[in-house]
């Protein structure tokens, strides 16, 4: 969280404090991603320096067709949020949605975005069925030490204390709630903030969705060449 350095000239309003924008995006999705550019880049430079005939030709050809997906599917996905807007970086696609306009989202088999009528799926927030089943059974642990759970799996106070202890020590040492999938809590947080900052004047407006062609142009492209050298050998 910043602030703005400037100070307001005289007689003028103070200007609103400027909040940095909460990214979320999944590490092992990037991890992987990372794994398959390096494996990739190593078969492509072989083939381009060892292989003979065509080979280096449909090497490079293959190159953008592989490793553009590899990049929209893995490294791109994001989703930022700050009091104005939700934005989510898809692998083709940028969806942009003042929060006025987000009426909801839902974590099932896959986390969704409900904007204007419309449905988004949010490819940066991938639901985990085990990790939901592995929270579930340590919400189910602290229920039968006799710290009950309520619905969701979100803390409640009782008698002036928290009735979900690893949840509370969670909250306050910063770190994720044990008791609650990733995904969960993210869609949580994030329809927190919508219901937060709906009525603000600056988070008023309409979807914008946005196509990634420097994704789509350049594996067009090269799936275009490396059929053309397919045929032609």
């Amino acid at each position: 969280m910043t602030e703005s350095a400037g100070q307001p000239d005289q007689g003028s309003a103070a200007p609103e404090p400027q909040y940095a924008d909460r990214a979320y995006r999944s590490v092992p999705g990037i991890i992987s991603g990372v794994m398959l550019l390096a494996v990739a880049a190593w078969l492509i430079i072989d083939a381009v320096v060892s292989g003979t005939g065509r080979t280096p030709w449909i090497a490079l050809a293959a190159a953008p067709v592989f490793v553009f997906p590899v990049i929209a599917y893995t490294l791109r996905p994001v989703v930022y949020a700050n009091e104005r807007r939700l934005l989510v970086r898809n692998p083709l696609r940028t969806v942009e949605a003042p929060w006025a306009t987000v009426e909801g989202l839902r974590a099932g088999y896959s986390v969704e975005l409900f904007a204007s009528g419309n449905k988004y799926q949010v490819w940066a927030v991938p639901v985990s069925l085990r990790q939901r089943k592995r929270a579930n059974r340590q919400a189910a642990r602290a229920a039968a030490a006799g710290d009950p759970v309520i619905s969701g799996g979100h803390p409640r106070s009782t008698g002036g204390r928290t009735a979900n202890p690893l949840a509370a020590r969670a909250a306050r040492a910063g770190d994720p709630d044990p008791t609650r999938a990733w995904s969960d809590q993210v869609v949580d947080s994030l329809q927190e903030l919508a219901e937060r900052n709906a009525g603000r004047p600056d988070a008023a407006g309409e979807v914008a969705v946005r196509w990634c062609w420097w994704i789509i142009a350049p594996t067009l492209a090269g799936l275009i060449a490396l059929v053309a050298l397919i045929v032609a050998g």
